[in-house]
């Protein structure tokens, strides 16, 4: 069974791509034709999925979007049809879970069984012990919050323990103690590429889920020169709105795969 970092790597090569599209599906922005359907977010999601995985390696579905509209069982289809459609592009639940004990092990069960995501996103403030439930599901990534991609995150994150930030405190723990199933990566945002570079000093060849490209305004340049690894590889590299709101017409697809192109192409400019 090949696991979720072998998945990654290869699903890498075989796209000669780093771009990871994030879907977060807003009805109240969806074309015209998709309105009052029943199933208006999984149709939405599919058509966009299937218009831009010639161009991505992987996908990042939003769970809140699905939940606020009741719509976990078509984020379960969504799932499952990216899995049957497009094989072997690994799919990041992002949850941001944070808890411990039992209830971790519930919020586990839920991304790996139910939804039956490759990875799932996590929240270390609570320490190992809301991490090490993912672990015990075998070959599934988790993906621990590290230096996140909004202003705000500096609140914690640049906060000084032992005489260095918070963040890099969490990059070490990450590579050298909680990654006992080797399945770890971490999320650091393209809107700070100086704490990449950092990040990747630390952790060596870990994969990095890097937001903030798109709506958010990172640069792609100074991302790709921070986070890539000796082989040109080692990031999700994630852009959600610019791509899967690109077009606001019935051609809604051809729009968002035309972006996902571009988005790819100038990522692998500079890699």
């Amino acid at each position: 069974m090949s696991n979720f970092i072998q998945t990654l790597n290869d699903a890498w090569q075989r796209t000669n791509s780093l771009l990871c599209v994030g879907l977060d599906p807003e009805p109240s922005k969806f074309p015209g034709a998709l309105a009052g359907r029943p199933e208006a977010i999984f149709d939405f999601c599919r058509t966009i999925v299937d218009a831009t995985a010639p161009y991505a390696s992987s996908f990042k579905p939003q769970i809140a979007y699905f939940a606020a509209h009741r719509a976990e069982d078509q984020l379960e289809q969504l799932i499952a049809h990216i899995h049957e459609n497009h094989p072997g592009l690994p799919v990041i639940l992002d949850a941001k879970r944070g808890d411990i004990g039992s209830t971790a092990e519930q919020y586990a069960r839920e991304a790996f069984e139910r939804y039956q995501a490759d990875a799932v996103t996590v929240n270390p403030y609570m320490g190992f012990d809301s991490i090490e439930p993912y672990l015990e599901h075998e070959g599934k990534g988790v993906i621990v919050l590290c230096r996140t991609s909004n202003a705000g995150g500096s609140d914690l994150q640049f906060l000084e323990t032992g005489g260095r930030p918070l963040y890099q405190v969490v990059a070490q723990l990450a590579a050298e103690k909680w990654n006992a199933s080797g399945q770890l990566a971490l999320v650091v945002g393209a809107t700070f590429p100086k704490e990449i570079e950092v990040v990747r000093g630390i952790v060596g060849d870990m994969p990095l889920l890097i937001p903030g490209i798109g709506a958010q305004g990172g640069d792609v340049q100074a991302t790709v020169n921070a986070g890539r690894t000796a082989n040109g590889t080692g990031m999700l590299i994630n852009s959600s709105r610019a791509i899967i709101y690109a077009g606001k017409d019935d051609d809604f697809a051809e729009a968002a795969a035309k972006v996902a192109m571009e988005t790819r192409d100038r990522i692998n400019a500079f890699r």
